[in-house]
């Protein structure tokens, strides 16, 4: 409803200057209702159409023009920066340990445990800044939080080729870690704030797999700088790697300034989305049940303590990270070359094929990695467990296979378990997918688990790597590998105590729709900061359903459904 005519106080006749701006804010309002409608009518259309082969190969083939137009916009840039910015975390985050295998060992007197003590250092300062990154990102645009890591971590990396001890690279690498922090859980926090459960599982995998492309170039840049740049200027082989990372970092993180957007349900839209784009992008996280931000009450902190996914949800990802082994392969090449008591005599490894001949394990990881993400989203119709339980069991053997493998028996067999010895770690990304979409109706919940999920990772990972992933106990680590094959065990029995408990909820839910149907309907979030109270009506069909249990119909019962698109 219109409000009435403005009046002019001193002459109690409608201010026409009043009239015309009032009749401006109402047109305004109008053209946004209007827009919220015709992109609500599209995507429910779209609900309904036919899935075509293109489609299951990428999913905006089976789009409307305007919602593939949306998602190629949000894809170049969301999807092309996460996965660069990841790529170059993960190539700054490992070049100590491919630098360490190309001469920093020697130059640095590295001969103990400094290698892990590093990464634990660093790890000291991922863990601190997670949390507090990731609720930065539900209350301040991402373009000022993400970048500015991504600029700090840049900078730390560049001195990281002056060091003359490891102490000091010590201290550069808490500071990397620190400035690192917040990329991972914040990306993974911002692919659950723009995509929907048919779309988020191929892109968490991307741009986690775009790491592992970081790790296994890093192998490569190292090679090239070990053969091309060592020595020029004086400087080392593996400092110019640290050089080079940086010069690759920073032009990322500027333009990450410029045109990484606000959320969707933070209400300020980006300058590169039409609003006819944007309004389709807010009513796309409507109808999943996706929620804007809320105030922090009483309420909600009590609500956060006693829900169950607090304190089981993170600490599935927690499990499944500290299970993953560590890779030995390069450490089992390197001991080739030991001057004292040599296992082949006559058998070594140059620093090129050091860095090189590791990389076919990564390449075998990612293809198992990417059908994983694809069969989830598709075939699986977005259920992320079945591929926890995959990789668990898989994993499990492959611990207990290496515990007692006989390394140096045969080289080629070695070559070949190294090589499959990874392929069954995919679910990380998944598992994150999995609590964004569980905790879809909280937004701070969200961001708040996601970030402590990966945060509690990494404060097992600056003990655990102490004891049982000792440097001078590869490459055998036969207590790594036990380790390894302890918690596969626990995240299986973990996985099915969660399953349960969804299915527990989903009863409820199912319960209380039969006994008031009418309050099962919801409504939109408004955002404090919005100017725009539009009140979105949805039907039982928009709620999310728990991910990889049945969907009800409008009439509680069960139907056959894919994820909502």
């Amino acid at each position: 409803m219109s409000n009435p005519l403005p009046v002019d106080p001193k002459s109690e006749r409608p201010n026409a200057l009043a009239v015309q701006k009032g009749t401006a804010v109402e047109n305004h309002n109008n053209h946004f209702d209007q827009d919220l409608e015709d992109a609500s009518k599209e995507y429910v259309a779209h609900q309904h159409t036919k899935s075509t082969w293109r489609g299951k190969i990428w999913d905006t083939f089976d789009r409307s023009p305007l919602e593939r137009k949306l998602l190629f916009k949000v894809d170049a840039v969301i999807l092309t920066f996460a996965s660069l910015g990841y790529f170059i975390k993960n190539l700054d985050q490992n070049n100590t340990n491919t630098a360490f295998l190309s001469g920093m060992k020697e130059d640095l007197n590295m001969y103990g445990n400094e290698l892990v003590t590093s990464t634990s250092i660093w790890t000291v300062g991922y863990v601190i800044g997670q949390i507090p990154s990731n609720l930065l990102l539900t209350r301040i645009e991402p373009r000022w939080v993400i970048p500015a890591l991504e600029l700090g971590w840049g900078i730390a990396t560049l001195g990281s080729y002056a060091v003359k001890s490891y102490k000091s690279l010590y201290a550069l690498r808490f500071l990397v870690g620190l400035f690192e922090s917040g990329f991972y859980p914040g990306i993974h926090y911002l692919l659950g704030s723009w995509y929907t459960p048919a779309e988020i599982g191929k892109r968490a995998m991307i741009f986690w797999l775009a790491g592992s492309l970081g790790n296994m170039f890093s192998g490569f840049l190292q090679a090239a700088a070990y053969k091309n740049l060592s020595g020029i200027h004086g400087l080392a082989g593996w400092r110019w790697l640290f050089i080079i990372d940086a010069i690759i970092t920073l032009p990322i993180a500027i333009f990450g300034f410029f045109f990484f957007p606000p959320l969707p349900l933070q209400g300020k839209k980006t300058w590169w989305l039409t609003d006819e784009e944007f309004t389709l992008a807010r009513t796309r996280l409507q109808k999943i049940g996706r929620a804007g931000k809320t105030p922090w009450t009483k309420e909600k902190v009590k609500r956060l303590l006693l829900s169950w996914h607090t304190y089981f949800l993170p600490l599935l990802y927690v499990i499944w990270n500290n299970q993953y082994p560590q890779v030995a392969i390069g450490y089992w090449l390197k001991s080739f070359n030991n001057k004292k008591n040599p296992p082949k005599p006559g058998t070594t490894f140059t620093v090129d094929q050091i860095n090189l001949l590791p990389l076919p394990q990564t390449a075998a990881f990612i293809v198992v990695a990417l059908s994983w993400a694809w069969l989830s989203d598709g075939v699986f119709r977005g259920r992320r467990w079945p591929f926890v339980y995959i990789g668990a069991i898989y994993s499990l053997i492959i611990a207990a296979i290496m515990r007692t493998f006989p390394l140096y028996k045969n080289i080629h067999t070695t070559f070949a378990m190294y090589y499959i010895s990874q392929i069954g770690q995919g679910a990380g990304p998944l598992i994150l997918t999995m609590i964004n979409e569980v905790c879809s109706d909280d937004s701070e919940k969200r961001a708040l688990l996601v970030a402590a999920g990966n945060d509690l990772a990494y404060v097992v990972q600056t003990i655990a790597p102490n004891f049982v992933w000792k440097t001078t106990a590869f490459p055998a680590a036969k207590k790594g590998w036990t380790w390894s094959l302890g918690l596969n065990a626990l995240l299986i029995v973990w996985m099915t105590a969660i399953l349960l408990l969804l299915k527990r909820d989903e009863k409820k839910k199912r319960q209380l729709q039969l006994n008031s149907p009418t309050e099962s309907q919801g409504s939109l979030p408004e955002d404090a900061n919005s100017t725009e109270n539009y009140d979105y009506k949805a039907d039982i069909d928009s709620y999310p359903n728990t991910p990889g249990l049945p969907a009800l119909d409008g009439n509680n019962n069960q139907k056959n459904t894919t994820v909502l698109h």
